[in-house]
């Protein structure tokens, strides 16, 4: 088993996945990261994979990225609708169809970490794969945390970061508007709106971090501040 060189990215990891194993040491875990777009999120549950690595424990990776509904349905209520955004962007049913469900079954079941193409709009058949008793599946999205998932996960992260780093990076990565206010913007933060209001993610969730820089995250607390994106 290969160590990590510590960084304090890897030690705070490290604290999690303690905590995480105190709680769960045994049998199948689902752990859920959830963070809007631009907060970091994936490249978080990235690292935490490659810290559980550390351990041994056969870990999985899994993104709603890849859970997407098809781009009729999507935008079903309108190209710059919020509510079409968090009602119709995924596909929650495969998801437990295909990768929730029989992960959790253990056994010789086959599950898939991916169903859908965003580019090529289109459905994918990837391979089954199985895990040992003990294995740990990792989920990053955003709305992970949302009414109808609870139960869903064994522990969940919520990803905190400030609206204007969020844009800043999308604005980078993706040549979006870094301008949280923009027109262009209002689809995601009015659908991020929805969702704080009717999932209080930042009280759901068993740990909330501040990933505004991700080279030093922190624990917060909702009841001390959070960016709320």
């Amino acid at each position: 088993m290969h160590q990590l060189v510590s960084t304090p990215l890897v030690d705070f990891l490290r604290g999690l996945r303690t905590e995480i194993d105190h709680n769960y040491g045994h049998g199948r875990v689902i752990v859920a990261v959830d963070g809007v777009a631009g907060s970091g999120a994936g490249d978080f549950a990235d690292e935490l994979a490659r810290v559980y690595a550390e351990t041994g424990r056969e870990t999985f990776r899994a993104s709603m990225e890849d859970f997407h509904r098809p781009r009729a349905e999507r935008y079903q209520a309108g190209r710059t609708s919020p509510e079409g955004y968090y009602r119709d962007s995924y596909d929650y049913r495969t998801l437990r169809r295909v990768l929730i469900d029989p992960f959790r079954m253990a056994g010789s079941t086959g599950f898939q970490t991916s169903a859908f193409d965003l580019r090529r709009d289109a459905p994918v058949v990837t391979s089954w794969q199985t895990a040992d008793p003990d294995g740990i599946l990792i989920v990053d999205g955003v709305f992970l945390l949302r009414p109808e998932l609870i139960g869903t996960w064994n522990y969940t992260i919520a990803i905190d970061v400030p609206p204007a780093v969020a844009y800043e990076r999308l604005a980078q990565r993706e040549n979006r508007d870094p301008d949280p206010t923009s027109p262009a913007n209002a689809r995601y933060v009015g659908g991020r709106e929805l969702y704080l209001a009717e999932a209080a993610p930042w009280f759901a969730a068993a740990a909330v971090v501040d990933n505004t820089d991700p080279a030093h995250p922190r624990r917060v607390f909702p009841d001390n501040g959070c960016a709320c994106v």
